[in-house]
This record gives structure tokens, sequence and C-alpha cells, in this order.
């Protein structure tokens, strides 16, 4: 591989890279633990694990990224999550 490939390959990466968004999950006052990770099961197809994992870190740093993806994909698992009752963003 000659190096203007390799940095066109490198240039591609980065470029898709770049069109990723997140959804942010925030932490309330209102919803259970039980509630929150059964909805990221549902809604972010989250094994109980990583559920569990986002929810812990939620309550202690206030907010988590909850899925990566593109636009499309993320705004109607964002939406489900504001129908469960919390409160989340697409960055």
């Amino acid at each position: 591989m000659n190096t203007r490939e390799k940095i066109q390959e490198e240039f591609d990466v980065l470029e898709q890279e770049a069109h990723l968004n997140e959804i942010v999950l925030y932490n309330d006052d209102v919803n259970t633990f039980d509630h929150v990770i059964e909805t990221l099961i549902h809604a972010c197809d989250h094994t109980p694990e990583q559920a569990e994992q986002c929810s812990i870190i939620v309550h202690y740093k206030g907010k988590c990224t909850v899925k990566t993806g593109e636009y499309d994909d993320l705004e109607p698992r964002c939406t489900m999550l504001l129908d469960a009752g919390l409160s989340a963003e697409i960055v």
C-alpha cells in the first residue's frame, strides 16, 4: 500500500466517524433504576449488563452516552426514551 492510498483510507475512516451522533441520557430524580434499565434494553438494544452500567453512570455522573450511530437510527430510539419519561437528547 503506497502512502497516498494509506492517507486516503485514513481520511475515509475519519469522515465516517465525523457523521456519528450520540444519544446522551441525563439523570433525574423521578425514574427508578429498573425503569431506566428496562427502557435502555428496549430502546437501545442494550444487554442487561450494559443497561445497568449506563444507569449507574447516569446516576453518579449526571449523564452518559447510551448509543452512538447515524442520526436516522438514533432519532426513533431517543423518541422511545423520551416517551418513557427519560431525559435524553441527540448530540
